[in-house]
């Protein structure tokens, strides 16, 4: 590989490094709703519930039961978050293994825009799974009954 080629090679890295972060940041940016409420509003019911289980009168298991009771919600929640999260993350790697697939089938073939064509597959590809986030975080508050 000749020295243009080999910096041709990092500086599209590093614009393809910058793309994925734009996920990261969509992802954080339209779950933040879902994860206030998970985080403030379940959470501070889970603890309220825990704190009346408390009762001298209690067994022990009684009120280890009773706190396991309150924090069904919030690991519900989470459960569902981490769940539609790992669905997205699986189509994404998904549709990145393609670019890839394709990248390797131009190499091969020896043609001479296959990098270009790779920052192309790339871009096009997170564009399109950051266009279903949106959609993702309205069946999870759909779920959670986040209006």
């Amino acid at each position: 590989m000749d020295h243009i080629a080999a910096v041709e090679e990092r500086m599209v890295s590093d614009r393809l490094r910058r793309k994925l972060e734009e996920v990261n940041v969509a992802a954080q940016d339209q779950l933040s709703t879902i994860q206030d409420y998970v985080n403030f509003s379940l959470q501070q019911a889970y603890f309220k519930c825990a704190y009346e289980c408390f009762d001298r009168g209690r067994k022990q298991e009684d009120i280890n039961n009773c706190v396991e009771r309150c924090s069904v919600p919030v690991v519900n929640a989470n459960n569902i978050v981490q769940t539609e999260m790992a669905r997205f993350q699986e189509r994404m790697n998904r549709s990145l293994m393609v670019c890839q697939d394709k990248f390797e089938a131009a190499k091969i073939q020896q043609k001479t825009n296959a990098m270009n064509d790779l920052e192309s597959c790339v871009n096009q590809a997170i564009d399109d799974n950051i266009k279903t986030l949106a959609h993702i975080v309205d069946r999870i508050k759909a779920s959670l009954s986040i209006s």
